[in-house]
């Protein structure tokens, strides 16, 4: 019972009397720190809430979680980099069953003409294997629910919608080892993208934005769909095939019927078969040409467009809205952490206008958080920087903003010579100018690289006579091996290594350096007519393609020393750091739709010799799935119908997909693959596009223009997902914050 009475104790309880701020009647009351048995106890106790309400700020967590020492043990073990280490490992694992289970995708080619029989796990491997995951997800959402508590469990739906998939998954696991993994559909498959859902914040912020744009979304499709239909009956009254044979080749092509012309003028609206739906009309009549125009006008550049700009615009005003939320969290948390350790000061204390927080007991919480040392080094310097005394509200938040600004790495300061010598030669070697002759040598040799593979275009590789190229990249590559050590001379190693440029140079540098020693060790030294025969693993001209391609990677050097060009490569990486929401999503509908078109369409795609659906290559009509040979796009296993989805989501020829599965697998296959150009294409990308919009645009602001062309490529730190949004968003009041705390289930506030 002991945990019970530390949970009842009120975690910021006073007692001072005649202050008006007692803890009100019926409520414990914290012993005097230096009084009466177990006052280290309680300050221990006072200082680990401390620590998680400080970890849960940063991480953006809720702090509606139990406070009593148990549950702090728990909770910061369950948060700790191990635990969500093996429960992410956990989640990818579950995941990748899917390319080992049947249908195995361990084949070397999906292409059902080639593809030999796969490897197929024996039954209780991978159940074996997703049995430990379910398990680990059973204690996930037992530390979750204890730690927040049982009435908060039931109020919230991600913990029971993940304890339903649970109970699922598990009977649905039961019933493959009873029928010997024999079963014609596992349901448990479909769910478990719901594991990566319910494990990231910021897409279940993203899915709540989705959910919350859908109306907005459907109005435009509405129109979209009333333009579909109107064209579509216009179209088949147009193309009778009465007066002539342009009119019946098109009538019998793409508005032979009505499903027909529907799915011919659905297509057109992505543009993908344009202009060949017109041609056989245009051919024989230009006004024809009006009809086709007039439709990809409306519907392509204008209600498209209007999709796109009604998802940003909800996507911006609903994201606004969480990571609005999530800046809430923040300052929820080091506010509590504040009372927290103010109330620690205050005991004992007379005089109520004197609480605050002691630089000291901050210093004792700092080194237990879980922060990286940057971040608590920048925040020490920032303490220490101030005058003594008791850290006030504003001067402890003000504490925190630390972790929303970019740590710049100091580099090691250069060696120091003796020589005046010396010390011109690391000046000019050191000099940024020396970095430009650099980058024109490079291009140079990429110049030369793209020359002749212009002249040699029609020479068979065994037939190339590599002499001159050959000596050109020896020289290009002790000239980079002469300006590594130039640059090392220059800096000092320590301080070549701390750029990160430099550590890319230098490390194909050297990558291009063993190549060209292998090749002269094995082919000898370049010399007219060379064309050695084959030695060891490499020809000579794998070797030297292998060379050329890193020589041209090794290009991407210069994007550093390019304003404009490194501005728009660092908002690039940006966004490849803040997109773990975006492409968790983009996993999730690729996981389902890829389970769901297995189900469905599993060896409907059968090779030429098997089948008299599917015509030999030169009998089949042009353009059809058949004469493009798209044999390896199917179903038959979980890596081929992801390639299969990524084709029809760039909807380039995706009219030939939907032709071969109506042949192969019937009309209805249209639907699931409309559905998908609708949620990949539509929805996601359009999504995608948003938040690249958002971004550039903030980032080409004129105020954020001006600092990032100063800023240095070797900034380390990473963005949060709220930083690009931090100047838009509203801080929170203090009667908010103060009301928000009040009401928190386990944390008592006495005012």
């Amino acid at each position: 019972m002991a945990d019970t009475r530390e949970e009842s104790e009120p975690l910021l309880n006073r007692a001072r009397g005649g202050s008006g701020r007692d803890c009100p009647r019926g409520v414990p009351t914290c012993p005097n720190v230096q009084e009466g048995p177990g006052a280290m106890a309680r300050r221990d106790l006072c200082l680990d809430q401390a620590v998680v309400l400080i970890e849960d700020a940063i991480q953006y967590r809720s702090i509606n979680h139990r406070m009593d020492a148990r549950s702090l043990w728990l909770h910061r073990h369950y948060y700790s980099s191990t635990s969500q280490w093996i429960l992410s490992f956990t989640i990818f694992l579950i995941l990748a069953l899917a390319f080992v289970e049947t249908p195995s995708s361990l084949t070397r080619t999906s292409d059902v003409r080639y593809r030999p029989d796969p490897w197929e796990a024996p039954c209780g491997l991978t159940e074996g294997i997703e049995a430990l995951c379910l398990l680990v997800f059973v204690a996930d959402v037992s530390a979750k629910s204890y730690l927040i508590g049982w009435a908060q469990f039931r109020r919230n739906p991600w913990l029971l919608a993940y304890l339903v998939v649970l109970v699922v998954s598990l009977l649905d696991w039961v019933v493959s080892l009873s029928l010997v993994c024999q079963e014609p559909l596992r349901v448990r498959r479909l769910l478990r993208p719901f594991f990566l859902m319910q494990n990231s914040s910021m897409m279940k912020k993203t899915l709540k934005c989705i959910r919350r744009s859908l109306p907005e979304m459907a109005s435009v499709g509405l129109l979209l769909a009333v333009h579909l239909c109107l064209f579509t009956v216009f179209g088949m009254l147009l193309f009778t095939g009465e007066k002539d044979a342009g009119q019946d080749r098109e009538r019998l092509t793409y508005f032979f019927n009505l499903p027909e012309a529907l799915t011919t003028l659905l297509v057109l609206l992505t543009t993908a078969n344009n202009p060949d739906v017109m041609i056989p009309v245009y051919s024989r009549n230009r006004a024809y040409a009006i009809f086709f125009i007039a439709y990809t006008l409306i519907g392509s550049l204008f209600l498209m467009n209007l999709m796109t700009a009604i998802i940003y615009n909800q996507f911006r005003g609903y994201l606004m809205m969480s990571l609005q939320t999530s800046l809430l969290r923040r300052r929820l948390g080091t506010r509590a952490a504040y009372n927290v350790l103010s109330s620690v000061t205050a005991e004992g204390e007379a005089h109520p206008e004197r609480l605050g927080v002691r630089p000291e007991d901050f210093l004792k919480v700092l080194q237990k958080v879980q922060l990286d040392s940057d971040h608590k080094q920048a925040i020490t310097e920032k303490l220490h920087s101030r005058s003594g005394g008791l850290l006030s509200t504003d001067e402890f938040q003000k504490l925190f903003d630390e972790f929303d600004k970019r740590v710049i790495k100091e580099h090691p300061p250069r060696p120091q010579y003796q020589s005046p010598f010396l010390r011109n030669t690391q000046f000019v070697f050191g000099h940024h100018y020396f970095d430009y002759l650099g980058n024109l040598i490079a291009l140079g040799n990429l110049v030369t690289i793209c020359v002749f593979l212009v002249l040699d275009a029609h020479v068979l590789p065994k037939d190339r006579d590599d002499f001159v190229l050959g000596i050109l990249n020896c020289i290009f590559i002790l000239y980079y091996l002469l300006e590594m050590l130039l640059k090392v001379f220059s800096l000092g190693l320590r301080g070549y290594l701390s750029y990160p440029s430099n550590v890319f140079d230098g490390l194909l540098t050297i990558v291009l350096l063993v190549l060209e020693i292998s090749t002269l060790a094995v082919y000898g030294f370049p010399h007219r007519g060379w064309k050695p025969a084959m030695l060891g693993l490499l020809s000579l001209w794998d070797m030297t393609r292998l060379v050329n391609v890193l020589i041209v990677f090794r290009f991407l050097r210069i994007i550093p020393s390019m304003k404009l060009m490194s501005l728009v490569a660092s908002t690039i990486l940006d966004l490849i750091k803040n997109m773990r929401a975006f492409g968790g999503i983009l996993v999730v509908i690729y996981y389902v739709f890829a389970i769901i078109g297995i189900s469905l369409f599993r060896g409907v795609v059968v090779a030429p010799r098997n089948s008299s659906l599917a015509s030999d290559n030169g009998s089949a009509p042009c353009g059809s799935f058949e004469q493009l040979e798209y044999w390896p796009n199917n179903f038959d296993d979980f890596a081929a119908a992801l390639v299969t989805l990524w084709d029809v989501m760039i909807v380039n020829n995706w009219q030939v997909f939907l032709d071969a599965f109506r042949r192969y697998a019937g009309p209805w296959s249209e639907v699931y693959f409309v559905l998908w150009w609708l949620v990949s294409s539509v929805i996601w990308v359009n999504l995608f596009l948003a938040l690249i919009l958002e971004n550039f645009l903030h980032k080409w602001d004129r105020r954020s223009h001006l600092q990032s062309l100063t800023e240095e490529w070797e900034d380390t730190s990473e963005m949060t997902e709220e930083l690009p949004f931090r100047d838009v968003l509203e801080e929170p009041t203090e009667e908010e914050l103060v009301e928000k705390l009040s009401r928190h289930p386990h944390l008592q506030l006495c005012r």
